[in-house]
């Protein structure tokens, strides 16, 4: 009776010591599975672009008044990614021309866009047959150019580029002049004031680059339509980008039919688990070798039993 009674639970032992055992094989594998890491992307991060057809930061006094009278405005000034296209820009300020809008640029061309795709930023504008006009000279243009146009590549890794370029002839206050490649030339206009421009102007660094057409020093006096002096800057034609960061994604095709996929291993793994790998052994072997200690357990339980009954 006694061998018996415990003759049942000998058996339950061993059958919940060799479940618990198998159970915590699969248990542990798919343990060691879920904590596996897949791996971070390898594409590019950030990356910037910027493009203007006009910007202007002028200062406007006026003769009844003893403040200035700011005229900062933009044409088609862009960031990625993004385009503009616009042929016109007019502006209002008080005191100057009874309040009324005054035309600062007219273009049969202004484009700008920006664009960051693929690894690569770019900024690109162009100007054709403008005019840009100031404050206080209704008739006379500051300045009239055929062409202009500024591109900024940045691309992973691989150096800026940057390059303006001026095409045809360029009028200033009236006058043609012929600018240089490099340097700054300067137009004066008794009785109107005087224009220094910088032609082609280009800026590099390991990862950025910009690029203006032309950019203006302006100091006129028209002492007309309320307005004593403007002075200020006028840039024609601007880009910008900056580089981003990392290589360009690779486009992947899919895997051949009939080939097994790879198990992705952790790319960080824990010291423990480091000096297993070094042994011969896995994070699986602890979970593996208490599955035989309780087997051999249950077995040894399973003969004591039976050698007592016979007793």
């Amino acid at each position: 009776m006694n061998s018996n009674t415990f003759r049942m639970p000998a058996r339950r032992i061993s059958v919940v010591a060799i479940t618990t055992a198998l159970a915590a094989g699969p248990a542990a594998l798919v343990g060691a599975g879920s904590a596996q890491a897949t791996g971070g992307g390898d594409g590019t991060r950030g990356g910037r672009a910027d493009a203007v057809v006009l910007r202007t930061g002028l200062d406007v006094s006026l003769l009844n008044k003893t403040v200035n009278v700011p005229l900062k405005v933009a044409l088609n000034e862009v960031q990625a990614p993004a385009s503009a296209e616009k042929t016109a820009l007019t502006a209002r300020l008080d005191g100057v021309e009874g309040g009324q809008p005054f035309s600062v640029l007219r273009a049969d061309v202004a484009t700008a866009r920006a664009t960051v795709k693929g690894g690569r930023a770019e900024g690109y504008s162009n100007v054709a047959r403008a005019k840009v006009h100031v404050p206080g000279l209704p008739l006379l243009s500051l300045i009239e150019v055929d062409q202009v146009t500024s591109k900024a590549v940045c691309e992973a890794g691989k150096r800026p580029v940057a390059e303006a370029n001026l095409l045809g002839a360029v009028t200033v206050l009236g006058k043609k002049v012929t600018l240089t490649a490099s340097g700054t030339t300067e137009v004066k206009v008794p009785g109107v004031g005087e224009v220094r421009l910088d032609l082609s102007r280009t800026r590099t660094t390991s990862r950025t680059a910009a690029a203006t057409a032309l950019q203006l020093k302006v100091s006129v006096n028209p002492l007309k339509l309320n307005v004593a002096e403007v002075e200020g800057t006028v840039t024609l034609a601007g880009a910008g980008c900056e580089s981003p960061v990392g290589k360009p994604r690779e486009e992947t095709g899919t895997e051949p039919q009939g080939k097994p996929e790879q198990p992705v291993e952790s790319k960080t793994k824990p010291q423990t688990e480091a000096n297993l790998a070094e042994t011969g052994g896995s994070s699986v072997t602890p979970y593996v070798a208490g599955g035989a200690v309780a087997l051999l357990a249950a077995g040894g339980g399973v003969v004591t039993l039976s050698r007592r009954r016979r007793g």
